[in-house]
Parts: structure tokens; C-alpha cells; sequence
């Protein structure tokens, strides 16, 4: 099997039994019901490549309004968190360059997240960590929209943090391995 595959059945594995199951999106599950989440895994690229794969996934989202979000997968690239960040500065750049602010925004997940004044084993920083480094490219209408059926959703990251805490470090551990141990049947 592809490591491209076998990468994109990881994260949706964590898509439906992290993010999901554990409501840490409260807009997920919907998509992932209606089939709308659009899985695009790189590998063997450079930085370069890899923005411009990025711009023909706006491009691609722009004539499949049908699709309502990607999550690009980069399984071999961007494992060290430094490079990654750079990486995240970079393709918001290009999203802005593409004259896409506004209509797009990305959110980062990456094995190894972590937030600014916390610690790599923060259980906190598992609202954030994935099977593999990705950007989540996200249509800010249905964002909108979505955040304007929702109670009080400044308090979703609070609301992730506590639950983090509850579930507790080895738990998360556990969850997250289970995800990197799935392979496509």
C-alpha cells in the first residue's frame, strides 16, 4: 500500500476518533456524515512543490464548492515542529498572496504541536496533534456560518483544554497511537 494512503487512512481515523468522537470540532462530525472532508497526502516534496500543491487545493476547493473542507497530509515532509512553522508562515503567505484572505484559513496540526508557554508533554497540546503534519484549509463562510448556530463558541478551546486534562495524558497518548497503527484495509 501507497504511504500516501495508508497516510490519509491514518488521519481519518483521528478525524473521526479524535476530533470527532471526542467533539474537540463541533462541526466535524457533520462533514464527516456527509462525506465533504476532501484527504490530500504529499510526499517527496520541497518546499516549493509543496506551496504550489497548496495553491491548486485552493483552486481545487474554488470549483468544488460540494467539498467543504481539505486536509493535506504531508506524512514525509515538515517532522521536525520548527520546520513545520516555517512552513505554516509560508503557506499563509501564499494564502494571502493568492488573494485567499478571507475566504480561506488554515489551521495546523502537527505530531509534535505545541502551544506557546507550554510544555512538549502539556496534554493541551493534543488539541492539536495528528497522525502526520497537516494544514486544514477551512472556507470562512461555512465557518461563519457554522459559528453562528453554535452557543458560545469562543469557549470551544477552553471547553478542549478541560477535557484534555480529564482524559489525561496517557490516554491521549493511547488515542493518537491507535490512529498511527490503522491501515487501510
Amino acid at each position: 500500500m501507497d504511504h500516501r494512503d495508508i497516510a490519509i487512512a491514518q488521519t481519518q481515523q483521528w478525524v473521526s476518533n479524535v476530533i470527532v468522537d471526542l467533539n474537540l470540532c463541533p462541526f466535524a462530525g457533520r462533514e464527516v456524515l456527509n462525506n465533504t472532508i476532501r484527504y490530500q497526502a504529499y510526499r517527496g516534496m520541497d518546499f516549493v512543490s509543496l506551496l504550489e500543491a497548496l495553491k491548486d487545493e485552493f483552486y481545487f476547493l474554488d470549483t468544488h464548492k460540494e467539498t467543504a473542507t481539505s486536509l493535506i497530509i504531508y506524512p514525509e515532509e515538515l517532522g521536525q515542529f520548527d520546520d513545520y512553522l516555517d512552513f505554516v508562515d509560508l503557506a499563509n503567505d501564499v494564502l494571502h498572496a493568492c488573494g485567499y484572505e478571507g475566504v480561506y484559513q488554515l489551521a495546523t496540526f502537527h505530531p509534535e504541536y505545541s502551544f506557546e508557554g507550554t510544555e512538549a508533554n502539556d496534554v493541551e497540546n493534543y488539541t492539536n496533534r495528528a497522525p502526520h503534519p497537516m494544514l486544514h484549509i477551512i472556507r470562512e463562510d461555512d465557518l461563519e456560518k457554522a459559528l453562528a448556530g453554535y452557543t458560545n463558541p469562543e469557549s470551544i478551546p477552553e471547553r478542549n483544554i478541560k477535557l484534555m486534562n480529564k482524559l489525561g495524558l496517557t490516554h491521549m497518548k493511547q488515542l493518537l497511537q491507535q490512529c498511527v497503527q490503522c491501515q487501510k484495509k
